[in-house]
């Protein structure tokens, strides 16, 4: 006979909460050193950031992808343009002017 264990509510808030900081620190992860005022360089042109938006539901609409947990907005510097990114952070992305 199988028998249901039902996990007691302290021990799923636990690990929600474990959960949540493990994505929290992924997230992180993939905005790298990307703040307002950074200057970065990657394989396609210079941006300067504008804003970083952290709230899931706001990165959602705005880039309009269901799995998106943040969202950047950029300005091109050889282009002139703006536009948001939810690209990671890699090894091939260089900081060129940091934010004191």
């Amino acid at each position: 006979m199988n028998r249901i264990v039902q996990a007691s509510p302290a021990s799923v808030a636990a690990d929600t909460a474990q959960a949540d900081e493990a994505l929290r620190r992924v997230t992180t992860a993939q905005i790298g050193p990307r703040e307002p005022g950074v200057v970065y360089d990657n394989a396609t042109s210079a941006y300067r950031v504008l804003a970083v938006i952290t709230n899931p539901s706001e990165a959602r609409r705005i880039l309009r992808r269901r799995a998106a947990r943040f969202a950047i907005l950029v300005r091109d510097l050889h282009a002139g343009t703006e536009h948001y990114t939810g690209a990671t952070w890699t090894g091939s992305d260089r900081v060129l002017k940091a934010v004191a």
